[in-house]
C-alpha cells in the first residue's frame, strides 16, 4: 500500500514550509515514526517523521522548496514485495523548467553588453496574458513574488502553465531561478525598449529608477544569502508592522526587591531545582497577573471581532546562537507560580536553542516578552507577534541613583532598576489602556512578595 507523507500543518497560521534537509533517499527503508526530512517555517525548525514503515519509493519535493501545507512530498510503499522506486521529482523543478517556457528571440536592444560571448543570448520573458485582461494569481504566488521581489510587471509576463495559463507556483519558482542566474531579461515597459547610453543624462532622473550598486568583493563587501530562519523571520516582522498601528510605553521599575530575594536564594535554588533563577520568571508572573487585570491586552483581532483569550500562553522570545528568533510558549500560565514558570521557561528555552520544540510548542501564544536586557541593552520597543496585540519588552537590570522617600524626607539611594516597555496595536489597544497595563506590571513587581513562589 502506497502512503503520502504531507507537508504537516504546524498552527493556524502556517500555510507552508520550506524543506531544509532530506535524511533518507529514495530507495530507503524507513521505521514508522523515524526521521525522514527537516522542515522550516517562519516560527520553527522541525523534523518530519514516517507515518509508516517500508520503502521511500518517491521522493517529490527537493530541498529549498517551500510547500504548501497538507502537499504530498514523498511516498512510501507499505509492502516491501510491491516496491518501485521512482524517480525523485522536485515540486518546483526549477532547472528543468526553465527550457519549457516558449523561447523567443532577444530584441538587440534589451540584450545585454556581450561580456561572455560563450553564454547562449537568454530569452525574454514574452507576455503571458491579454493586454487590459485581469489575470489570477494565488495568495502563494504573490507570497513568493513578494518575498523574491518580482514586481508585478514580471509577472503578467512570466508564462502560465497552470489551468487557464494561471502563474504556478512552478513557474514562479523556475522564474526566480532563471532570474538569479541571469538567464531572463527583465521587462520592460512596452514602449520602452533600451536606447545606447548618452555620455550625458537627462536632467532630473528619478531615484528609484537608478539601479541599485551590486555589492562585490572586489569592494570589500560578502555577499551571504539569508538562512531560511532569518528570511521568514523578516518576512514575519514586515507583516506586522504592515498589519498593526505600532505604539509603545516605557516605565521604570525598582526591582530592588527582587533582585534581594534572588540573590539570597539563587544558590539553594538551583541546587534544588536544577536550573538558574533568573529575573524572567519573576517578570513573566507579574505581566500574567496584570493581563487578568486587563484581558482586552490577551485578545486578537480577526476581521472586525476581538477575540479574548480565556487561557493566558506566555509567549518568550528565545535567541538562536546561528541567528534568528523563535518564540516557544508556555501553556497556560496563568496556572503557574513563579517557580512552575521559571521551570517551564527554562525548558522550553532550552530545547529552543537546542532545536527540540515540537510544533505545538510554538503555537498559540496570547502574549509574548522578549528580553533584551540579557545582552545589556537599557531598553527598546520590539515588534508585536502577530495575531497577539501587544508584547513586553523587558531592559538590563542596573544599579542607579534613586530619590526615594523616607519618614516624610526624600533621600538619594542605591536601587536596582529596570525599563519595561510595551509595543501594543492601537487598533484595540489605546494609550490609556496600555499605560495602565504597563504600570500594573510595574506595580506587581516591586510589591513582590512570597506568596508569589
Amino acid at each position: 500500500m502506497k502512503v503520502e507523507v504531507q507537508m504537516p500543518k504546524m498552527g493556524e497560521s502556517i500555510t507552508e514550509g520550506r524543506i531544509l534537509k532530506w535524511l533518507k533517499k529514495s530507495g530507503d527503508a524507513v521505521d514508522r515514526d523515524e526521521t525522514i526530512l527537516e522542515i522550516a517555517t517562519d516560527k520553527v525548525d522541525t523534523e518530519v517523521p514516517a507515518p509508516n514503515a517500508g520503502i521511500l519509493v518517491k521522493i517529490m519535493a527537493e530541498e529549498g522548496d517551500t510547500v504548501e501545507v497538507g502537499t504530498p512530498i514523498a511516498i512510501i510503499e507499505t509492502d516491501a514485495g510491491n516496491a518501485v522506486v521512482e524517480e525523485s521529482t522536485s515540486a518546483a523543478p526549477a532547472a528543468s523548467a526553465a527550457p519549457a517556457a516558449p523561447a523567443a528571440p532577444a530584441a538587440p536592444a534589451a540584450s545585454a553588453a556581450p561580456a561572455a560571448p560563450a553564454a547562449p543570448a537568454a530569452p525574454a520573458i514574452p507576455a503571458a496574458s491579454v493586454p487590459g485582461e485581469a489575470r489570477f494569481y494565488s495568495p502563494v504566488v504573490m507570497r513568493i513574488a513578494s518575498v523574491e521581489g518580482v514586481s508585478m510587471q514580471e509577472l503578467e509576463r512570466i508564462p502560465g502553465n497552470g489551468a487557464g495559463g494561471r502563474v504556478s507556483k512552478s513557474d514562479i519558482l523556475a522564474y526566480v531561478e532563471q532570474r538569479k542566474t541571469g538567464g531572463f531579461i527583465a521587462p520592460s515597459a512596452p514602449s520602452a525598449p533600451s536606447a545606447p547610453s548618452a555620455p550625458t543624462a537627462p536632467s532630473g532622473p528619478s531615484l528609484a529608477a537608478m539601479p541599485a550598486p551590486s555589492a562585490t568583493a572586489g569592494q570589500g563587501a560578502e555577499v551571504v544569502p539569508m538562512s531560511n530562519m532569518q528570511r521568514l523571520m523578516a518576512e514575519h516582522m514586515v507583516k506586522s508592522m504592515q498589519i498593526s498601528p505600532h505604539v509603545a510605553v516605557v516605565s521604570e521599575v525598582d526591582m530592588t526587591r527582587v533582585v534581594r530575594f534572588r540573590d539570597q536564594h539563587a544558590a539553594a535554588f538551583k541546587q534544588r531545582e536544577g536550573f538558574s533563577l533568573t529575573f524572567m520568571p519573576f517578570i513573566a508572573e507579574a505581566a500574567v497577573r496584570a493581563l487578568k487585570d486587563f484581558p482586552l491586552v490577551n485578545s486578537s483581532i480577526e476581521g472586525a471581532n476581538i477575540h479574548y483569550k480565556r487561557m493566558i500562553n506566555l509567549g518568550v522570545a528565545v535567541a538562536m546562537e546561528d541567528g534568528g528568533l523563535i518564540v516557544p510558549v508556555v501553556k497556560n500560565a496563568d496556572t503557574l507560580n513563579v517557580i512552575g514558570l521559571g521551570r517551564s521557561i527554562a525548558d522550553v528555552a532550552s530545547r529552543a536553542r537546542h532545536r527540540k520544540l515540537q510544533p505545538e510548542e510554538i503555537q498559540d501564544g496570547t502574549f509574548t516578552i522578549t528580553n533584551f536586557g540579557i545582552f545589556g541593552n537599557i531598553f527598546g520597543t520590539p515588534i508585536i507577534n502577530q495575531p497577539q496585540v501587544a508584547i513586553l519588552g523587558v531592559g538590563a537590570v542596573k544599579k542607579q541613583p534613586v530619590v526615594i522617600e523616607r519618614d516624610g524626607e526624600d533621600a538619594i539611594a542605591i536601587r536596582s532598576m529596570m525599563f519595561l516597555s510595551l509595543s501594543f496595536d492601537h487598533r484595540i489597544v489605546d494609550g490609556a489602556l496600555g499605560g495602565r497595563f504597563l504600570e500594573r506590571v510595574r506595580q506587581y513587581l516591586e510589591e513582590f512578595n512570597l506568596e508569589s513562589i
